[in-house]
């Protein structure tokens, strides 16, 4: 297990390291698990750049605003699909099972967008797909294991659908929302392809996105910093700037929600 952890964190301190270090350092070869010639001139560049900003914007509103989205979509759905009192919801169970086995190709896709009317903005990111059909099939085992004696009770003392929902099932699914809630987060926040396809508009590309163009193309921007600045930096070290704060906020939320993750690890695995 120790040797797996640390397949899994020295790259990323590498790329740290490699994102503080001097120009000729990195050229040198000398940069391994420590930063050498400290400089943070890497992070200069990509922090002057206002399509990082952009970028950057862009991805907070799809996370955040989007997972909202996701949740709240999935959650309810997945709950009446879950009652045994529902009527049809075995039709409904198997054209959502269809959508899981089978995807619509790119082209339907777009121009469904198109029609919609989402084409360059950012609920083409969010919107279609607000609901994962893993994650339902998922969340609705969850809710199918809460003990009924809880939803019959709550109706006897007179809690209509929707007080049930917010005072009994969603206190009882946090592990279940919170695990959700990180699975749906990284996919938003991770978003690339989709935006390739749908916008055009270059103030609305994600983060993603604006990295590759950096990775691949070294295009660092509108940036306010002299060239004088960017050609005595090294175009590795700037790249791994850029990887690390595109990493870094996803990093610094999990801690937060570490508990209910492991908590629902096995969300929906066990039925009784």
């Amino acid at each position: 297990m120790i040797v797996i952890g640390l397949s899994m964190i020295l790259p990323i301190v590498h790329v740290i390291a490699q994102s503080l270090s001097s120009n000729a350092a990195i050229n040198s070869g000398r940069v391994s698990f420590w930063p050498v010639d400290p400089t943070l001139g890497n992070y200069k560049v990509i922090l002057a750049d206002k399509s990082m900003w952009y970028a950057f914007r862009n991805s907070v509103i799809i996370a955040g605003f989007g997972t909202l989205i996701n949740l709240t979509a999935t959650a309810s759905l997945a709950y009446p699909l879950s009652r045994p009192d529902y009527n049809g919801r075995k039709i409904i169970l198997i054209f959502i099972l269809v959508t899981l086995i089978f995807h619509a190709p790119l082209i339907p896709n777009y121009l469904l967008i198109k029609q919609l009317g989402l084409l360059n903005s950012l609920w083409a990111l969010m919107l279609p797909t607000a609901i994962s059909a893993f994650n339902l099939f998922v969340m609705r085992s969850f809710f199918m294991n809460l003990p009924s004696e809880l939803i019959d009770s709550g109706k006897i003392d007179g809690c209509g659908e929707l007080r049930l929902i917010w005072h009994i099932i969603l206190p009882l699914s946090k592990p279940a929302m919170a695990t959700m809630g990180i699975i749906y987060a990284v996919s938003n926040w991770n978003a690339y392809s989709a935006a390739i396809y749908y916008i055009s508009n270059r103030t609305l590309l994600p983060l993603q996105v604006r990295l590759r163009e950096i990775v691949f193309t070294d295009n660092y921007g509108q940036s306010d910093i002299s060239s004088e600045l960017i050609a005595q930096l090294s175009p590795e070290g700037i790249k791994m700037a850029v990887i690390v704060v595109a990493t870094l906020p996803i990093m610094l939320v999990y801690p937060f929600l570490q508990k209910h993750f492991i908590q629902g690890l096995l969300v929906g695995s066990v039925k009784s």
